[in-house]
């Protein structure tokens, strides 16, 4: 889709003025009912759009993404625009700064249309821990969108941006993606500067985009990827040597652990039937085991609320979007927090607090981190026998509004065949293969560390072969 745009804006068959024009009058016919966006950014992005028009006039040569609007996710700070991560506490932040993504695609001339919703500080499945409003699944206004950026995953599905930015901290790109039967793409840690990405689990988290087809994934994630002197984690995936795959020649492995009782049938059935056309094209399909699949989520869900009571100190009240004023710092503190953390913040910064304490560190948190190497272990086993993983994305169709917010553990399998990703820092994506009624089926492909491009290219052809 970029690149139809694209070709229209060079060959003038319509002006990045009235395209963006478009898109808002899409958002303001269909977002009253889905509600992805918390901010809508029109004046800036009308300026910008004017300016490409006149590039464009004068015969200038114009970038693949110049004059793409895009949506972010509310977690990523774009300067002059409000930044809240869906929480009260940062309710009146402005951010003062681009995130280096952010700044990446402005260069090139993307066009921000809105900051999205999402669950508070990215901690949810489902979008419904928003401080703000729950934003609806656009097949089924009943149903959720997934978590946490259910607002950008809900903003491409329904074609209100051309595609969005997503954070993944243990699926929350590519599980929201499954639900809402849009591409999402989680890369491999490290490959995208976090740097103006409010911090969940810094050792999780990566930033990747979701979009309607796997190319436009792919332009987006070269647009986004790199090193970056503001994030020391972060290098230069360029540099990195990506086997070009094809079908004939590409080995699938089909982790057994991810194909069990909890994943519904009919989504069963339909990876089942990619399975078989992808093999009748040549490819080879192996039965393969990750054991220790069934601690990725325990271990999950120690690491992050660790990082996350860590991350999250810093939002006391002083700094960013001070709320009230009390009579002294011990109520400034522990009311700030108490009033402007949602629910499963709380709970979390609570669970993470605990695991790192005195005498219970050793028995949770490096017992956690111990289990996430031997997790790594099986996959880096795995891949020397495979080239990649075919697996469900999520066990369960788009869940109705209110269905499991009361019940914290039914809502924390959601991301059961996600988390591994994470765990390990390797590469996925969500891909659509099929629909059950109104609802739509996705499969998740899953790639060895830093082959971020030779999996792109190999689920563009599987894209194809479904088609």
């Amino acid at each position: 889709m970029i690149k139809e745009i694209h070709q229209k804006l060079v060959d003038r068959e319509i002006t990045a003025t009235k395209l963006i024009s478009s898109y808002f009058e899409v958002i303001k016919e269909k977002d009253s009912q889905i509600k992805a966006f918390l901010t809508l950014t029109k004046d800036q992005a009308l300026e910008q759009a004017e300016k490409i028009d006149e590039k464009i006039k004068k015969g200038k040569k114009i970038n693949i993404l110049e004059g793409i609007p895009y949506a972010v996710k509310d977690n990523m700070l774009v300067n002059g625009v409000k930044t809240t991560a869906g929480s009260k506490i940062l309710a009146n932040y402005t951010a003062s700064f681009d995130a280096t993504v952010i700044k990446k695609l402005k260069e090139q001339g993307a066009i921000v249309l809105g900051k999205t919703n999402m669950d508070e500080f990215a901690m949810g499945s489902s979008t419904e821990n928003s401080a703000f409003f729950t934003t609806k699944n656009p097949y089924d206004l009943e149903r959720v969108p997934g978590g946490s950026s259910g607002g950008s995953a809900a903003s491409v599905a329904s074609k209100m941006s051309v595609f969005a930015l997503g954070s993944d901290t243990g699926g929350s790109i590519r599980q929201p993606a499954s639900f809402c039967g849009v591409i999402g793409f989680k890369p491999s840690y490290g490959s995208v500067s976090r740097y103006g990405l409010i911090a969940l689990a810094s050792s999780l988290d990566i930033i990747g985009p979701l979009a309607q087809s796997v190319e436009d994934a792919e332009i987006i994630f070269k647009s986004i990827t790199g090193k970056d002197q503001m994030d020391s984690t972060s290098y230069n995936l360029e540099k990195i040597h990506n086997t070009p795959y094809r079908i004939q020649n590409t080995v699938f492995g089909l982790p057994k652990e991810y194909f069990q009782e909890r994943l519904d049938d009919k989504i069963k059935k339909a990876i089942e039937e990619v399975i078989k056309k992808i093999k009748s094209q040549g490819a080879t399909i192996k039965e393969v085991s990750l054991p220790s699949t069934s601690y990725a989520l325990p271990c999950y869900y120690i690491i992050m609320p660790a990082e996350a009571s860590s991350n999250l100190a810093r939002f006391d009240g002083i700094r960013y979007s001070p709320m009230n004023n009390y009579p002294n710092l011990h109520d400034l503190y522990f009311k700030t927090r108490g009033e402007g953390f949602g629910a499963e913040v709380r709970r979390r910064i609570v669970l993470g607090t605990y695991v790192l304490s005195s005498g219970y560190y050793d028995a949770y948190y490096k017992k956690a981190q111990q289990v996430r190497r031997l997790i790594a272990k099986e996959f880096d086993k795995v891949f020397q026998k495979v080239d990649f993983l075919i697996t469900p994305t999520s066990p369960t169709f788009p869940f109705k509004i209110g269905e499991k917010i009361d019940d914290p553990l039914s809502m924390y399998l959601s991301d059961i065949f996600t988390v591994g990703a994470n765990i390990v820092g390797v590469p996925a994506i969500n891909l659509p293969c099929g629909q059950a009624g109104n609802l739509p089926i996705n499969m998740q492909i899953i790639g060895p560390y830093l082959s971020d491009f030779s999996l792109l290219n190999i689920t563009k052809t599987i894209e194809d072969i479904i088609l």
